[in-house]
């Protein structure tokens, strides 16, 4: 059983209130994955009721991202974390989350939201034409977009929150270069040049190890979409070619596939930089598995994006504006607490 009303579930599915109807009432007719979709809604509901609170005004956004899983739960987890604590508004979200696909579909996505109506979207997508149309479609509609990790910076998003990412690329040639100031190859993997933010983050690193260390030579290896046997797939190759790879710059994820890569080689990186303490990098630092994680609190961008959206509409003083957050270097020895368990 659940405590919400059948207009409070079409609203968090997105599909209408007779269909909602037709599934709670176990009706003949209704596809399985409408079915899910239904019961998905009811769970994201019932996980933000302690938040909800008739006060304030109540403002329902859209968490869109094309990542792998391990990373878009993390952001997920981190934005439900931070809704009891938001004012003034009461905010809902819905969460439309995928691993890959084409600059179409997503846009597909953006479309349907706007048809459906949202106060605002938290969008990571890649940097594609078919994107910022998608994105100025939802300007028009008096929809607010703010870009996360990875912008879409010729589109008309108010803002985009995240790391400065050439900082980061250049703190990770600081860090391999410094840890392991050897003459071997460094892989950099990238889940796909599309994004924005990846590859501003090479441009970074490319730069740095220019002048820290001209002679380091740099193997790529991109459009995996960061999943775990496409990184296998790609690494495993790549070190049949390069024996001298020594050390990695992980910027799309994939991290325990590529450590798995080198393990069946029989080799071990001397250095590994990666980024984000999602659930397999926390596991991977705590073994000592990899060097360092250039990490950024997920709670403070998504708690700024939700303001930037709520500033659109003249609930908070201001103009939003993009927003650069802090590179933390976390190493075994310096884990932020929440993350400790």
């Amino acid at each position: 059983m659940h405590r919400y009303r059948i207009r409070e579930i079409a609203q968090q599915s997105g599909l209408s209130p007779a269909t909602v109807d037709r599934v709670l009432n176990e009706r003949p007719g209704v596809r399985a994955t409408t079915v899910a979709e239904v019961h998905r809604a009811i769970a994201d509901l019932e996980r933000q009721h302690n938040q909800v609170r008739l006060v304030g005004r109540t403002f329902l956004v859209d968490l869109v991202m094309q990542a792998p899983a391990r990373f878009s739960t993390a952001v997920r987890l981190a934005l439900e974390a931070e809704l009891p604590d938001l004012r003034p508004a009461v905010i809902r979200a819905r969460f439309r989350l995928r691993e890959e696909g084409t600059p179409t579909d997503l846009a597909a996505v953006l479309d349907k939201i706007g048809r459906q109506g949202s106060h605002g979207v938290l969008l990571k997508a890649p940097d594609d034409s078919e994107i910022a149309r998608a994105v100025d479609r939802l300007a028009a509609q008096g929809v607010p977009v703010v870009t996360l990790v990875t912008d879409v910076p010729l589109s008309r998003r108010i803002g985009y929150v995240g790391i400065d990412n050439r900082a980061a690329g250049a703190t990770a040639a600081y860090l391999l270069t410094r840890v392991q100031p050897s003459a071997g190859a460094i892989l950099v993997t990238l889940s796909s040049s599309s994004f924005r933010g990846e590859e501003e983050r090479e441009i970074g690193f490319r730069a740095a190890l220019r002048t820290m260390a001209p002679l380091r030579r740099v193997v790529e290896l991109s459009e995996t979409d960061g999943l775990d046997a496409s990184m296998l797939a790609g690494v495993t190759a790549l070190l049949r070619d390069e024996p001298s790879l020594d050390s990695v710059y992980s910027i799309g994820g994939g991290n325990r596939a590529i450590l798995d890569a080198f393990s069946q080689a029989g080799r071990t990186p001397a250095a590994f930089v990666a980024h984000d303490l999602d659930g397999d990098n926390t596991g991977l630092l705590r073994r000592g598995r990899l060097t360092a994680v250039l990490h950024h609190d997920l709670r403070t961008d998504l708690r700024q994006a939700c303001r930037l959206i709520m500033q659109a509409h003249g609930a908070l003083p201001g103009h939003p504006s993009s927003t650069p957050s802090q590179v933390q270097v976390v190493t075994p020895y310096n884990e932020p607490s929440a993350h400790l368990s």
